[in-house]
């Protein structure tokens, strides 16, 4: 649950910015002038964001589960009650190191690379309008959650056997 939910997070803030970034450099023409000067606003632009998405989501994943386990000890112990060794007894005991961790940070890079590629595309694709630059965020926010969600199926499915 942890890279899906950080995933549907860094698509409704980490997307929608990286598109109206390059959404608003195309409209303002920062683009076409990087092209008319002889540099390649794929590369210099576009390509730094899409690796940078890519790599912060495991990490942002990683952290987003750890305050989940963190949090998960916080109310069984300080508020129901429950002994801490048999907390993390249980925890030690429950988690599939091979196969839940491995697979939580599969589905993040799956995911950050999908989200990135959705806003830069978006961004790069946009119409040159301040209305285009909406409707472009609007449809990265849209077209990576339901990505992410359509993912997380076929992943889950895939990873334990089901598929």
């Amino acid at each position: 649950l942890g890279p899906v939910v950080t995933a549907l997070l860094f698509a409704g803030r980490a997307g929608s910015a990286l598109t109206a970034e390059i959404g608003l450099m195309k409209t303002t023409e920062q683009l076409a002038s990087m092209e008319m000067i002889g540099v390649d606003p794929l590369r210099r632009i576009v390509s730094p964001r899409f690796w940078a998405g890519a790599i912060c989501m495991p990490t942002l994943a990683l952290i987003f589960s750890s305050v989940g386990v963190l949090g998960a000890y916080a109310v069984g112990v300080l508020w129901l009650g429950v002994d801490g060794g048999s907390f993390w007894s249980n925890m030690q005991n429950s988690v599939e190191w091979g196969d839940d961790v491995l697979n939580g940070v599969i589905k993040s890079v799956v995911f950050g690379v999908v989200v990135t590629w959705i806003a830069v595309f978006q961004g790069y694709d946009t119409v040159p309008t301040s209305e285009g630059i909406s409707r472009a965020t609007t449809r990265t926010v849209v077209y990576a959650s339901l990505a992410v969600l359509g993912l997380d199926f076929i992943l889950t499915a895939v990873m334990f056997g089901e598929l």
